[in-house]
Order: C-alpha cells, then sequence, then structure tokens
C-alpha cells in the first residue's frame, strides 16, 4: 500500500502526538466533571479516574508497539484515531445514562465501597477504550518516523516533548477556558473534533478510506447535534423545574425551586448543599440549630462581628441577620458562581460582603478577630482536609474574640465507632477546652459549638421575644435543652493525616445501608422485579 503523502512530513506526525497526549488530558479532565455530580470530585475519584487512564494507555502502548512492529500500517493508527474521536463525543451524550445504570446496579447489590466500585466500573466502560486507542499512538509514531537508527533518541526525544507540551495544554485549557465557558459537554466535543480531523486530514491526502472518513464525520456532527439540542441534556436529565444547571471551575450546580423552597446541590446523587425557604421564618434546617453561637456570643445586643467559612448561598447569615440585627457579617465561599447564584436566586442580600476565598487560605491573610465563627466548608460529600485539622482549628481559635464561639456544621452524622464525626470532632476538643454538640432531628446534620471558655457554652435564653422571635425563642431552648458536653478521644486529623475522604465514603456506606436495606433485601430474595413491583 503506498504511503500517504501527508506523512513525508514529520511535522504532521509530531502534530498527532502533540494533539494525542493533549487530547488524553483534556478527557481527563472532563471524566472528573462527568463523574463530580454522580460521586463528588474527591481525592478517591480522582485517584480511580487517573488510575484507569493510567491502565488503558499501559494497555494501548503495549497494543501499539506489538502492531506497528508487525503490521506497520499507519492507516490503522489513523483508523483508531476516528474510532476515538466518535467515542469520545459521544460521552457526554451516554456515558451519564451509563453512570446511573451502574450506581443503581451497585447500589442494590452492595452495602460497602459503593463509591469506589461504581466510579471504577463507570470509568473502566465509558473512558478505557478511547484511551487504549490514544495509548497505541506515541509506539506506532515512533515506527512512522524514526527513519535510521542514528537519528532514534532525537526523534523519540521530540514525540516526548511534542506528547508533553499537548498534555500542559490539554491540562490548563479544559480547567481554565472551555469547561467554564462553554460546559463539559461541548469540551469533549472539541478535543474529539481536533482527533476527528487529524484522521480525516490522513485519509483525505491519501485518498482512500473516504467511506470510513464520511460515517466518521456523520457519526460526529450528528452527537453535536443531538447533545446540542437534547431536551435530556443536563446531568439531572429527570428533574423538570431546574431554574439553572451549570458549571464553575470547583462544581457542577443546580437550581431547582416549589413553591416553597430554592435548593442548591452541586451533586446529583448525594444530598442538598442549601435550602431557602420564601416564606420567612425559620428552616426546619441545621441553620436554625447554628443560630445558637449567635446567642452564646450575645449578638441579640448587637455589634458583634461574625465570619462564615463556606458561605455557600448564605441561609445562615441571612437567617442571622433577621434574627439578630445589628451585627457585622463577612462570608468566605471558594466558588464565586455560588455567590452569584445566592445574589440571584437565593435572596443574598448585597450589604452582606463574600470574599471569593479558600476559608484556611482567608484566615492566613486576615488580622481580624470574630466574636462567632461559623465553619460550613464541605467539598461534594466530604470536608476538605485542609479545614479538618488541628492546626486549621487552632487558626480558627486565633481569630476568635474572648467569649467568643465557633460553631461547625457536621454532615453525614452516623453511630458507627470511629466515624468522620468522631474525627472532627476530637480534633475540635483537642483545640477549645468547651465543646458541646446537639443533634437536628430529622437529618443527618449535627451542630457542634467550641469556645476558650466554658461559660460561654452554658444554657442561655432569649427573653420577651415578640412575632418571629417568639419561634426562635422556642427553637433556641430547645437547642440548650439538648445540648451535649462533647467527651474527647484520641482520633485527630492533622495537616499530615486527615483521611477525610476514606471516612466519608464509609458514611455514605452507612447511609446507604440505612435508606436502601430494604431494597437490597427484596433485590436479593427477588430480584429486579420484585423491587420494580414494589415501587409501582
Amino acid at each position: 500500500m503506498q504511503r500517504a503523502k501527508i506523512l513525508e512530513n514529520k511535522l504532521y506526525l509530531y502534530l498527532t502526538e502533540f494533539f494525542a497526549g493533549m487530547s488524553v488530558m483534556a478527557v481527563e479532565l472532563g471524566a472528573s466533571r462527568l463523574l463530580a455530580p454522580y460521586f463528588s470530585s474527591s481525592q478517591i475519584v480522582w485517584t480511580i479516574i487517573i488510575g484507569t487512564i493510567m491502565i488503558a494507555m499501559a494497555l494501548g502502548n503495549i497494543y501499539g508497539g506489538r502492531t506497528a512492529d508487525r503490521d506497520p500500517d499507519p492507516d490503522k493508527l489513523y483508523r483508531r484515531l476516528l474510532i476515538s474521536a466518535v467515542w469520545i463525543g459521544a460521552i457526554p451524550l451516554v456515558g451519564k445514562y451509563v453512570i446511573l445504570l451502574i450506581s443503581g446496579a451497585l447500589v442494590l447489590t452492595i452495602s460497602n465501597n459503593f463509591l469506589i466500585l461504581a466510579a471504577f466500573l463507570s470509568c473502566m466502560i465509558v473512558f478505557v477504550f478511547p484511551l487504549f486507542l490514544l495509548g497505541t499512538v506515541t509506539p506506532s509514531l515512533v515506527k512512522y518516523t524514526v527513519s535510521s537508527l542514528d537519528e532514534g533518541g532525537k526523534v523519540v526525544g521530540n514525540l516526548g516533548a511534542f506528547n508533553t507540551v499537548g498534555s500542559i495544554i490539554g491540562t490548563f485549557l479544559p480547567t481554565f477556558v472551555t469547561i467554564p465557558s462553554v460546559g463539559t459537554a461541548v469540551t469533549f466535543l472539541i478535543f474529539s473534533g481536533v482527533l476527528l480531523v487529524l484522521g480525516l486530514l490522513y485519509f483525505i491526502s491519501a485518498r482512500r478510506r473516504l467511506v470510513l472518513c464520511i460515517v466518521s464525520a456523520a457519526l460526529y456532527l450528528l452527537l453535536a447535534v443531538v447533545g446540542a439540542f437534547a431536551p435530556t441534556g443536563g446531568f439531572a436529565f429527570w428533574e423538570k423545574d431546574l431554574r439553572y444547571e451549570g458549571e464553575s471551575v470547583y462544581n457542577y450546580l443546580q437550581v431547582r425551586e416549589n413553591e416553597e423552597n430554592v435548593i442548591l446541590s452541586t451533586n446529583v446523587l448525594f444530598g442538598v448543599q442549601s435550602v431557602y425557604k420564601k416564606t420567612p421564618g425559620l428552616t426546619g434546617m441545621y441553620y436554625d440549630y447554628a443560630l445558637a453561637a449567635p446567642l452564646m456570643a450575645g449578638a441579640e445586643q448587637g455589634g458583634k462581628d461574625m465570619l462564615i467559612l463556606g458561605m455557600g448561598t448564605g441561609t445562615f447569615a441571612v437567617q442571622t441577620e433577621r434574627y439578630f440585627p445589628g451585627n457585622h457579617i463577612t462570608g468566605v465561599e471558594i466558588d464565586q458562581k455560588i455567590t452569584d447564584l445566592a445574589r440571584a436566586y437565593f435572596a443574598l442580600p448585597e450589604e452582606i460582603p463574600v470574599t471569593t476565598y479558600d476559608g484556611r487560605a482567608y484566615l492566613y491573610g486576615d488580622k481580624n478577630t470574630y466574636d462567632v465563627i461559623m465553619v460550613d466548608a464541605y467539598q461534594d460529600i466530604t470536608i476538605p482536609f485542609q479545614m479538618s485539622s488541628v492546626e486549621f482549628f487552632t487558626m480558627v481559635r486565633e481569630h476568635l474574640n474572648p467569649g467568643g464561639v465557633m460553631v461547625v456544621n457536621m454532615n453525614m452524622h452516623s453511630e458507627e465507632p470511629g466515624n468522620i464525626n468522631e474525627y472532627l470532632a476530637d480534633t475540635i476538643a483537642s483545640v477549645f477546652p468547651a465543646v458541646a454538640t446537639v443533634d437536628v432531628p430529622g437529618t443527618t446534620n449535627r451542630e457542634l459549638f467550641a469556645a476558650m471558655d466554658k461559660g460561654v457554652l452554658a444554657p442561655k435564653h432569649l427573653y420577651e421575644a415578640e412575632g418571629e422571635k417568639g419561634e426562635l425563642e422556642t427553637l433556641m431552648d430547645r437547642v440548650m435543652d439538648h445540648l451535649q458536653p462533647y467527651e474527647a478521644g484520641s482520633r485527630l486529623l492533622t495537616d499530615d493525616k486527615a483521611p477525610v475522604e476514606l471516612l466519608g465514603m464509609s458514611a455514605i456506606d452507612g447511609i446507604i445501608s440505612r435508606e436502601l436495606g430494604y431494597y437490597q433485601d427484596l433485590f436479593r430474595e427477588n430480584g429486579i422485579t420484585g423491587v420494580l413491583d414494589q415501587l409501582n
């Protein structure tokens, strides 16, 4: 078979290596965004993504090297590029259904390590094959590019350099440009389109396999059109009343609304991050119980300074301003997009300032001290490790005024020994001599209050309350009556060792077991038909 003229120019081979390396990294980053709404973007999920992609690339390297030696036909390489381009282009359209199918199957069949198994199987099925094909690029190009042993080292070095530079661009471009501006789905289409063009240029230059070119281009265009106009194109395609669905640098974001509430979620499968009640009054959620912190600090008289680390949509700030007016509230939120949504959908007043920054980094540069510090920072389904350690809570303590109170929202409450909240409470108790907790009924939340003076956490009550404050007074009495001093243990989280992802995963397994145990038993006894009959 006659060698295509385009391969006589080594620059084209180097560009193939460049764009293949760029596409691998872009797909890896896109994979994290595709999986994050369902499984979070924790270190566990990143480990699974990186591990499975490395498996795919290693197998591709082996297969590509062997086939290049046995049958050095460039047609096969560029055909693999076309196949990988179409597969990658289909991922945003089909991948979410595969993920949900896998999750639905596993949630009924396993009780432990759900997050690991579901994310791993999803990666293996959705991403391994196209990246395996891309893994064949480098060894194949070495075969086509090296014309003599005298230049072998130079050519391999150049190919490696082009691959590395492409990988660098493929790392930064999706994160800072394409995903924030056009989203994950279009990002997949952009980089798969680059691979498609590489393959088409080769076959058009060689004047063969034109039917393959036409079919590949048609499939890609079909995927692009369907992806752009499909009514079920979102991550949460079953939701009918979404006010907003989009992505930021940090999160998948979803705002939905009903007659009573506006709700923010950053994860499709697990939990709600913020709720805004349209009717003024208490929310019935953990924000209400956290209002005991301003009460303990004497905020009913006004003039107190409060800091909220993990502002979210500002529900706690709004409630504090409503029930304890005359105080100064400052918020810190790492995701500017969440703050924008808070202003647009959650009635966060403009006069409450919010700084876009990491909570711990903010404390490093902040010279102010506060009477109340609220810590409510969650990264998807767990706590950022840097805001869970002894070192972090020591910084919080140093930013509290005498008589000040720190309140921490602890989610994923579990009665299992050694759960994530025990670690968190023990860590805080190693820094603060006075720690007390209260459970929020009907939720998995527990509020923890900490101070340097045990007298600060002594029961306090609101008096002469009228109107809305009558409701608050009743709740504060209930909180104070159920406040339990915490007996410190020895489970500590530090900057050096804070396995919050594994602890969070264990809590999720417990939640799944409690909430879906009945359906798991039903599936084991009667199969999927028994579950479907029960649901109907």
